[in-house]
């Protein structure tokens, strides 16, 4: 569908859901912001190929895939006659399908648990994967906005926040409201944001392209920023906290989010300003003791020396393109979840 002439995003369209027809139903990220399209899966195959290419992406809309995806494989694998261990293999192939992201393993693992209960159990503990998504965010975005309000004191009286995120983490990468953006939005709710500073997050502009696009429809005051001048806006001292989302947080409180990220806690630490992570607790991964046993996923060089097939670069260049990186638990001043708060720059751990 055309975003042409519609009213200001607020989460009417869910980024993921369950179709009344048996299917799952995603925006397209990639489409965005020209257009807001939604495409109908109804195959293992297309599901995985949706989520490597990113047209559905962020930590909890990756969890909801996953739990999705298994009632997906059920209903495909009964509708060709597939065996139990075909089943099993596209199932497997829905968690592998990206690999820093602990959520999409979680959110598979969650429903897998139903199997033996039947169909019908499956599809329930995959509709309550979102609907908790869903309730998770709204209490992430309370708790995190209260956060806000405590550490900066009184530049939250002033007039309102200046905010600075990375990447994207508002509804189009859960399955509705937000999780870093979440809180972005109760502030605004609540009056107290000035004005947001989004990094446009080279190289495939997640906060150009989606971030932008929702803080618009807000109605929220922002401004589009170069990835290498995240740092320099910090050191002016035109930003009052940084506040960003989780794609995997490790018991000790290391954080592995879209890269870009370490450098805004290394300049929110030089400024004494706080650096703040809201990410549900599906995000929170116990069995990871630090960041240094989370697998970096290394994403194509097209990607970096070509833009929408476009070269941007000379023809044979090559290019390094991790797509995370890991912020240490030092320059984390608070994880927020939906259930708690803990300072890992005071030693607190997750787990």
């Amino acid at each position: 569908m055309s975003d042409r002439g519609a009213p200001p995003y607020c989460g009417a369209v869910r980024t993921i859901d369950w179709g009344v027809d048996g299917a799952i139903v995603i925006i397209d990220q990639t489409a965005l912001p020209q257009e807001l399209r939604t495409l109908r899966i109804t195959e293992v195959d297309d599901l995985v190929g949706a989520i490597r290419r990113l047209a559905v992406r962020g930590a909890p809309a990756l969890g909801a895939a996953g739990a999705l995806g298994v009632l997906l494989a059920l209903r495909q694998g009964r509708a060709a006659g597939w065996g139990e261990a075909e089943v099993a293999r596209a199932i497997d192939r829905v968690r592998h399908a990206r690999p820093t992201a602990v959520n999409l393993a979680w959110g598979v693992d969650r429903v897998l648990a139903r199997l033996a209960d039947g169909e019908e159990a499956v599809a329930a503990e995959a509709i309550a994967v979102l609907e908790e998504d869903v309730a998770a965010n709204r209490a992430m975005g309370e708790r995190g906005a209260d956060l806000l309000v405590a550490l900066c004191g009184d530049g939250a009286d002033a007039g309102g926040l200046r905010l600075h995120t990375h990447c994207n983490a508002g509804a189009l990468a859960c399955v509705d409201w937000g999780t870093a953006l979440g809180v972005v939005r109760t502030l605004h709710e609540r009056g107290r944001v000035a004005r947001v500073y989004a990094d446009e997050t080279r190289p495939l502009l997640q906060g150009a392209r989606l971030t932008a696009w929702e803080l618009g429809r807000l109605g929220i005051d922002h401004r589009v920023v170069v990835d290498g001048a995240g740092a320099s806006i910090i050191a002016r001292g035109l930003v009052d906290a940084v506040v960003v989302g989780a794609d995997r947080v490790a018991a000790n409180g290391d954080v592995a989010n879209k890269v870009g990220t370490y450098p805004l806690a290394l300049a929110a630490a030089r400024a004494g300003i706080p650096f703040v992570v809201a990410a549900p607790e599906s995000t929170v991964d116990r069995a990871t003791s630090d960041g240094t046993a989370i697998e970096i996923e290394d994403r194509g060089d097209d990607e970096v020396v070509a833009y929408g097939g476009v070269a941007v670069a000379p023809v044979g260049a090559r290019a390094v393109n991790p797509a995370f990186d890991v912020t240490p638990a030092d320059l984390v001043t608070a994880v927020v979840t939906e259930a708690r708060v803990v300072r890992p720059s005071r030693g607190e751990r997750l787990a």
